[in-house]
């Protein structure tokens, strides 16, 4: 028997699973003229609360959105954020009460996969997510970046609601488009956008081509010092970045590496792939800072995920999945090149749903998670197969924080 339960939170209950989510973070309550942006960001319906003796004592929330697959399919995904329980009430089983409910809801309502971005990573993959994808920070030193080229379009500065309304336009024509990229749901746009605009200096600015607008960028400046010796540089943090095609995306860095009075440009959450140091004349001017965890994506309805996305031409491979959470994905499927079947054959690889969504989007390979033992073979020629056909030509990215 529990000592709590978990409700459906109202619109009377927000502010105080809000506050109670940054407690856990040790931050204070959003200020009442923030509160605003976070009140529209609250979905009915999808914010959970458990209680005790009348107290909410843990949180959590999911956004609607869609999320791409390999071979370009876009399948409903449930966001996942703002997940705490309150510190006297840690390990007694209340995040498990609050995962479990939350799973269950989100498959019921028809979303396919989940997502979310962990503040500690040793927490959700026993609740079945998956490290699917990943993200690189990047520092350059603009002094010495040297770039190769000049720009072939024009970038320009856009203000307030009209920036805005064009950086939104692109994105949602962009994504979601590469493997693991999202749609971001309206309120989105207010929280990070709107709201930083007015109180971090943020700027947008779009660069146009012979096609118009395609591509654009928001960034901040931190202001240092500019005399010589001064230990305070002037850094331009990029926030966000997203080009139609390389001529639009090659512009976009080149304006950053050319606003003047910078001395640093910094970058988080790029993909792993991106070709910035090409673009270069002194390519040691650009290093990676750091390489994260990105995307902790969860399969909610394996067989539906499963036939989702496209596979490449290969020999078939039986795998056996377990999942304690959602039992109803347990089970044995075939894939093939052609699609996928449920089946009662024996396994030949068997894993957990953590560890299969970790492969789902083709950032690591079977052989990977078999060679640190995060799955059993019991056929050994099922690893080839199985890392043929989940192969992907672009390693997954989703670029959204929330």
């Amino acid at each position: 028997m529990t000592d709590h339960d978990i409700r459906v939170l109202d619109d009377s209950q927000y502010r105080a699973a809000h506050a109670l989510f940054r407690g856990t973070l040790h931050r204070a309550p959003t200020p009442d003229d923030q509160w605003k942006y976070v009140q529209e960001s609250y979905e009915p319906g999808r914010a959970l609360g458990a209680f005790a003796d009348g107290e909410m004592i843990g949180t959590v929330q999911s956004f609607p959105s869609t999320m791409a697959v390999p071979g370009g399919a876009v399948v409903p995904h449930a966001a996942v954020s703002r997940v705490g329980v309150r510190a006297d009430w840690t390990r007694r089983g209340v995040l498990s009460a609050l995962q479990r409910e939350q799973l269950r809801a989100m498959r019921s309502a028809g979303d396919v996969v989940a997502s979310l971005r962990a503040s500690e990573t040793v927490i959700y993959g026993r609740y079945g997510y998956g490290v699917a994808s990943r993200y690189r920070s990047l520092r350059i030193d603009r002094h010495h970046a040297a770039p190769r080229t000049r720009p072939a379009g024009r970038v320009r500065l856009v203000e307030g609601e009209a920036g805005e309304r064009i950086a939104r336009e692109l994105f949602e024509e962009l994504s979601p488009g590469r493997t693991g990229t999202i749609s971001r749901w309206p309120a989105w746009w207010g929280l990070n956008v709107r709201r930083r605009m007015a109180d971090e200096n943020m700027k947008i600015a779009v660069r146009s081509g012979a096609s118009g607008d395609d591509g654009y960028l928001v960034y901040k400046v931190e202001p240092g010092e500019h005399d010589p010796g001064d230990e305070k540089p002037t850094t331009l943090a990029v926030l966000d970045l997203w080009a139609r095609d390389a001529e639009a995306w090659a512009d976009l860095w080149l304006f950053v590496l050319g606003i003047d009075l910078v001395v640093e440009v910094t970058a988080s959450g790029r993909p792993v792939d991106e070709p910035l140091q090409w673009l270069l004349g002194d390519r040691r001017a650009c290093r990676m800072t750091d390489e994260y965890d990105e995307t902790w994506l969860r399969l909610l309805d394996v067989p539906a995920a499963l036939a989702a996305r496209t596979y490449r031409e290969g020999e078939p491979v039986v795998i056996g999945v377990r999942d304690v959470y959602l039992p109803e994905n347990s089970g044995t499927y075939r894939v093939a090149a052609g699609g996928v079947t449920r089946v009662e054959d024996g396994a030949e690889l068997v894993l957990d749903v953590d560890v299969l969504a970790a492969a789902y989007l083709g950032d690591v390979s079977f052989s990977t998670l078999a060679a640190t033992r995060r799955l059993d073979v019991v056929e050994a020629g099922a690893l080839r197969r199985a890392d043929a056909l989940f192969a992907v030509d672009e390693v997954p990215w989703c670029g959204s924080y929330f």
